[in-house]
């Protein structure tokens, strides 16, 4: 009888990680804490645009147990905040400085930082900082025209420019044309937890450590050791446990550079906790853009050509990420569609606001929301069905690999895989669309406001180009896998447990999974760009495959057989028909010991590192369909059924992919009808509140039909795996815009998101007047 190990990989196995979260025992930013430690308060800029004069720290200096105050000057020889992929000429005169010097460019600016021996005590004290400003006229719209930044600088940094073909060509020979004005809201993540940092200087061994790091240790950890003049060796970041990342956690902002040259210059750990009013004020937003967008088309609506001018409004400085957002919107906005010509132009502005990066789906988010209004447009013009123009427009299995001169995330756009139609077809059948239309017909007879909507977007995932893994065998059996990743709540370790289980042939519980921790392993992308399945899997999976083959190994000459007659089952080496003598992993490493006779001349440990190379990302896909009901008298949107089907390659855990999807989908639903960062006239930010920036609670969000395939694997790793972080928010605002524009008459009436109970009222009340 042939023994057949557990497969692991596709089974919705529990998470290793939520023992100690769900008793209690997790290790947030605010539980880490050193003695003697001081604590840090900012001070913040109240002024949206203006001149800083000065700043009197004298007072605050004044309190008991404040041991420093420090404003620009005392930080005099720090260059600003340096971005995450190195120095760039062109954009350097942007970035933005630790603590602000003679003009202030957003409300919630770090002007001065005040360290105290007690939080509420540098809380207190900072409230008597006084600062001078002369106030300037603030820049509110990114699309109005530029204007003066700084002395020869103006507020537009660079226009991100990418295309191909003949967008005059296209347009002269259409039959059609059609042309929108869409825009997407300011939002951004609001994790659970906010931010925090906790800066440690190790004089002993010259080691300076920044705890309550996320998302991207080793990046940073380059980051700062570049800014601080020091060796990688001497900068360690720490991960603990993340309530919550979403791409705003884990950047480099101005308080993880304090807290760290604190620790050094003042002799104590120094500890900072951001509170909710800080967050958003100070965190990264994201999102805002408006596009002026055309499509050519012929007399059968297929696309020939999309011309595309947008605003991408940045807030008041580059921060770490670049023209990252902007660049990638060019780069995906086509989608699932043959498109023969296109042509973007991104300009790229700076405005009196919080400074703005990625949060969840960067890029993708608003232009599946611009693209699909457009199609549906196009449909309208030419009197199609919403799913026939996307039928024929749709690339074809047959045509995969599907090259674009395009780039996202300084990757060639290559289209690895996908059945984008097939998907359409099984997500229609899911869902009944056909029954569902026919219902919304005989409900607005009835004099309902219901709608159905669709929207089809290609997502991007697996950011290379490199990733690697140590895998080790302990002499008792239990498994370590050491990586560069990170763990933001996604179900990381989980996974990775479960791959190396798969491909070491042991029990998955078995296997410890280090992450975050740059003293540990010297390289690493962590978790961003919906990465670490694709790229730390694979190079755990090649690492767990050595090891595998050197136990196997190993035990052949323990077992005095050929080692292609050998398998591991449950960490156990035995013979493949489970005839024999077995042998467990823990005592092959006892055999591999360095002292061990019978190592032989084989190297020490039961331990391998393993390394995973991607030439180009992997694109997973997905359709949502949703339905909704208006309320006529408030406006009100209700969503009655949601589904997201969606394409992953190779499900490592279908339980965790169809988690991802249906809080990615919340996330969604709250950029779509509620989440909006609004300021006045003065640039002043109005949402500064749970009671001003509005988030979906569970009374708002549907049940979620989750239908996930694995139709099209990846060609560009060995196990045909894409990522699924993303693809739940991806095309939220797209379905809800165009079912809630459906429910209207489908008229095209929706054109922005957030989609307000005060929008769409008003636009009922003008129907019927």
């Amino acid at each position: 009888m042939t023994v057949k190990p557990t497969s692991w990989i596709g089974a919705s196995v529990e998470r290793l990680e939520d023992k100690p979260l769900v008793t209690g025992r997790g290790r947030f930013a605010g539980d880490v804490s050193f003695p003697h430690q001081l604590h840090m308060r900012m001070v913040r800029s109240s002024y949206a645009h203006g001149r800083l004069k000065a700043i009197d720290v004298t007072e605050a200096r004044a309190v008991p147990g404040v041991v420093a105050v420090w404003t620009a000057d005392d930080i005099a020889d720090l260059p600003p905040i340096d971005f995450r992929e190195g120095p760039n000429e062109k954009l350097a005169p942007f970035r933005q400085s630790v603590l602000a010097k003679d003009v202030v460019r957003y409300a919630g600016e770090p002007v001065a930082a005040v360290f105290a021996t007690d939080p509420y005590v540098a809380e207190d004290a900072a409230e008597l900082v006084t600062m001078d400003v002369d106030e300037l006229d603030a820049v509110i719209d990114a699309s109005l025209p530029a204007s003066e930044f700084a002395a020869g600088l103006t507020t537009e940094p660079t226009i991100c420019r990418q295309g191909y073909g003949d967008i005059a060509a296209a347009f002269k020979g259409a039959a059609a044309i059609v042309e929108m004005d869409l825009s997407v809201g300011r939002h951004s993540g609001v994790p659970l937890e906010t931010r925090g940092a906790i800066g440690r200087y190790d004089a002993a061994r010259d080691v300076l450590e920044l705890h309550g790091a996320a998302k991207v240790p080793h990046k940073n950890r380059e980051s700062l050791a570049r800014m601080f003049g020091r060796s990688t060796a001497g900068v360690h970041l720490y991960e603990g446990h993340v309530g919550g990342g979403f791409g705003v956690r884990g950047e480099i902002y101005p308080e993880d550079v304090l807290v760290l040259v604190a620790a050094m210059r003042l002799g104590r750990p120094v500890k900072w906790l951001e509170d909710r009013r800080e967050h958003m004020i100070a965190a990264n937003h994201s999102r805002q853009q408006r596009h002026c967008i055309r499509a050519a088309v012929d007399a059968e609506g297929r696309l020939i050509g999309i011309d595309d001018d947008f605003f991408h409004d940045q807030g008041a400085y580059i921060r770490t990420h670049g023209t990252r957002v902007a660049d990638t919107a060019c780069g995906i906005l086509p989608g699932p569609y043959r498109l023969p010509h296109y042509r973007v132009n991104a300009h790229f502005r700076l405005t009196n606001k919080t400074p703005a990066a990625t949060y969840r789906s960067p890029g993708r988010y608003e232009t599946n929301f611009v693209r699909e209004r457009l199609m549906d447009a196009i449909a309208r013009k030419l009197g199609l069905s919403r799913i026939e123009v996307r039928r024929r427009n749709l690339i074809s299995p047959d045509e995969m690999p599907y090259e674009r001169p395009l780039v996202a995330l300084g990757d060639e756009v290559v289209l690895d895989s996908g059945d984008y139609e097939g998907l359409l077809n099984k997500a229609l059948e899911r869902c009944q669309w056909d029954r569902l239309e026919r219902e919304v017909a005989e409900r607005r007879k009835a004099g309902e406001y219901v709608g159905l909507g669709l929207a089809m977007y290609v997502e991007k995932s697996g950011l290379g180009p490199t990733d690697g893994a140590r895998v080790n065998v302990h002499t008792n059996g239990e498994v370590e896998v050491i990586t560069g990743g990170a763990s933001v709540g996604q179900g990381f370790e989980t996974v990775i447990a479960q791959v190396c289980a798969e491909t070491l042939g042991v029990d998955y519980k078995r296997v410890r999974v280090i992450h975050g921790r740059t003293d540990r392993i010297e390289y690493g992308i962590g978790a961003h760009a919906t990465r670490a399945t694709v790229m730390t899997a694979n190079a755990t999976a090649v690492a767990a495959g050595k090891v595998r083959v050197k136990a196997l190994d190993m035990a052949a000459q323990l077992l005095q057989t050929d080692a292609g007659q050998l398998t591991i089952v449950n960490g156990s080496v035995m013979r493949t028909d489970g005839a024999g003598a077995s042998i467990d992993l823990g005592d092959l490493a006892h055999h591999l010991r360095p002292v061990s006779p019978t190592r032989g001349e084989r190297d020490p440990g039961l331990a391998a590192e393993g390394w995973f190379t991607t030439a180009h990302m992997t694109y997973p896909y997905g359709v949502q369909i949703a339905l909704v009901r208006i309320d006529p008298s408030t406006g009100g949107v209700d969503i009655e059924k949601m589904l997201i089907a969606f394409d992953v390659g190779r499900s490592i855990n279908p339980m965790l992919v169809r988690g991802q999807l249906v809080g990615g989908f919340v996330q969604g639903l709250g950029g779509a009808l509620f989440e909006e960062f609004q300021y006045d006239e003065r640039g002043q930010p109005l949402s500064v509140t749970f009671a001003d920036y509005l988030m979906p609670t569970a009374h708002e969000v549907p049940e979620v039909d989750i239908l996930v395939t694995e139709d099209a694997p990846s060609s560009c790793n060995p196990l045909g795996i894409k990522g699924a972080g993303e693809g739940g928010v991806a095309a939220v605002g797209a379905v809800i815009a165009s079912a809630v524009d459906d429910a209207l008459g489908g008229k095209g009436l929706i054109t922005q998101i957030p989609i307000t109970p005060q929008a769409v009222k008003a636009m009922i009340d003008g129907q019927r007047k």
